[in-house]
């Protein structure tokens, strides 16, 4: 479980244009999966009537 923590961050070694794609592709997934989850709460925040 320490190497998960330690690893965030850390810049990762690539050599050829099909690891950085895998890379690119593994970062923007990420990215979207935080999108997806934390704009519709932030969509309710924004939206919240206050009854």
């Amino acid at each position: 479980m320490l190497e998960i923590f330690s690893s965030i961050g850390e810049v990762k070694g690539v050599y050829t244009m099909v690891d950085f794609y895998q890379y690119i592709k593994g970062i923007e997934y990420l990215i979207c999966v935080a999108f997806f989850c934390g704009f519709p709460a932030f969509y309710r925040y924004i939206h919240k009537t206050d009854n």
